[in-house]
């Protein structure tokens, strides 16, 4: 894994900042590119929906499936898998004094959130991918 600032690096979406933020409210942008966190119980997407698909808010690329979410009580929408193991790119995170490991749509570079791993969920992967409910958009 490596560190670099959002947007920077080779994206099959590439737009520059000024045309991220005409693509995006303020509170998308905040978050999908200067990886801010939205407020943990305020997304539209923290309860587990019964089916359909998560995509990239950003570019459309399809991200997590409601297969995979689950309940976590962590305050954001929660997914033991992306996907596709290529659907998302896994960075390092040493912001805020802690290492994490950042989730970035791996189409447009968007940051989407943190994955956790050995906090004893019965997942399948023992991993909880905590993303931002502001990243995502559902569809059945």
């Amino acid at each position: 894994m490596d560190e670099r600032p959002i947007g920077e690096g080779e994206y099959p979406i590439a737009l520059t900042p000024e045309q991220w933020r005409e693509r995006l409210s303020p509170a998308e942008h905040r978050v999908l590119r200067e990886g801010g966190t939205e407020v943990p119980f305020t997304g539209e997407y923290e309860e587990v929906r019964p089916a359909g698909v998560y995509e990239c808010r950003a570019c459309g690329a399809e991200l997590f499936t409601a297969e995979t979410q689950f309940d976590a009580h962590c305050g954001w929408p929660a997914f033991w898998a992306p996907r596709d193991s290529d659907a998302v790119e896994l960075l390092e995170d040493d912001s805020l004094g802690m290492r994490r490991v950042e989730v970035r749509c791996a189409r447009c570079g968007s940051h989407l959130g943190h994955v956790f791993s050995g906090e004893g969920f019965p997942t399948p992967t023992d991993e909880r991918f905590c993303i931002n409910s502001i990243s995502l958009r559902h569809r059945d």
